[in-house]
């Protein structure tokens, strides 16, 4: 790409086409490809312009880089954002969950090369195109627990669709899959090896998107998720955060144990919202309106003491010691998970219709 002598720095996205493909690149492989407000703003006016282009018969997005496609919202500049009083982020979720809900819509294929690191935002942009693409580096998660927020762009409706309890234990514990468990809960289609994807990106150029995945997908490797689903499905079934630790505690089986101990350090207001949330997810009728209860939940969330304390311990001091408020799941009260989900005065997000 040739520079512009007054500013060398290429864009947030790149924004190319060839042959028969527009390509969107994310472009910040230092921050793993961090959603910003104007990269949000980009995809979709480029979506825009690719909708009516005849010449633009598929769209790809992919990550620049070696580290993955994209680590998620920018949650630093959340994070500053809360501290100084949350007056932005409301509009960069707004614009961010607009978008999550035209690519589910897009009238073209939209083929998401998941390779390596795919989380939280990074989701949104790719895991609700019409060709999901992962490989053998691929690590695909909704960690919000861990920073007291709750799983958003549409993920509480991807996985509270994923087969028995297998999203709500995602959802929880914010554990990262790879590509065979990402295919087995809905989260992706097709497995190629990270190897292949030059050959892949060339193939989306020349010819359709089914035809180009099709040619290069191979069967994916084995997974983990499939032979944990006896237990997953017995213990997530419990009705209440609570009883769900217990049971994972007291099912005598190691890896259930592990996961409760998991669990006991995330944040217990975000785990009952998020509990809530994906079971409410599973009766909606579409995306769209489960991304206005989760637009919701998450200014809720921007308001609580939690999420600036969890991106503080994870991400900004890296001591991995949040310091939870409430502190324990037994201080989070049925009111206040409603008050989570009620609507708000400040304006709804209003996707869905009627």
């Amino acid at each position: 790409m040739s520079h512009g002598t007054a500013d060398p720095r290429e864009p947030d996205v790149l924004v190319r086409t060839e042959g028969r493909a527009g390509f969107l690149t994310l472009n910040r492989p230092r921050a793993i490809n961090a959603l910003t407000h104007a990269m949000v703003r980009t995809l979709d006016e480029t979506l825009t312009a690719w909708e009516h282009d005849p010449a633009v018969e598929t769209v790809v997005i992919l990550g620049a880089g070696e580290r993955g496609l994209c680590a998620g919202g920018d949650i630093r500049a959340i994070h500053d954002d809360a501290r100084a009083g949350g007056h932005a982020t409301p509009g960069f979720w707004r614009d961010e969950y607009r978008l999550n809900a035209r690519i589910a819509r897009y009238p073209k294929p939209y083929v998401a090369l998941m390779d390596g690191i795919v989380m939280g935002g990074g989701v949104g942009v790719s895991a609700h195109g019409s060709l999901r693409v992962v490989t053998e580096r691929s690590r695909i998660a909704m960690p919000e627990t861990g920073i007291g927020f709750v799983p958003d762009v549409g993920g509480t409706r991807l996985l509270g669709r994923a087969p028995g309890e297998l999203g709500l234990h995602l959802a929880l514990t914010g554990t990262p899959v790879g590509a065979a468990d990402a295919i087995l809960t809905g989260l992706a289609d097709r497995y190629v090896p990270s190897a292949d994807l030059p050959a892949l990106t060339d193939a989306l150029t020349r010819h359709t998107a089914a035809e180009a995945v099709a040619a290069h997908a191979r069967p994916v490797p084995p997974g983990v998720l499939a032979a944990q689903r006896a237990w997953i499905d017995a213990c997530y079934a419990a009705d209440t955060v609570e009883d769900l630790v217990a049971r994972l505690t007291d099912s005598g089986v190691p890896e259930a144990k592990e996961t409760a101990g998991v669990l006991l350090g995330r944040s217990p207001m975000a785990l009952k919202a998020t509990l809530a949330a994906v079971r409410r997810a599973r009766g909606l009728d579409s995306l769209e309106a489960a991304l206005d209860v989760e637009y919701r939940l998450s200014c809720a969330a921007l308001s609580s003491p939690d999420l600036v304390e969890g991106i503080r311990a994870q991400v900004v001091d890296k001591d991995r010691d949040p310091h939870w408020n409430p502190a324990t799941l037994a201080e989070v009260t049925a009111a206040d998970v409603e008050r989570w989900f009620a609507p708000r005065a400040a304006g709804e997000l209003g996707l869905a219709v009627g």
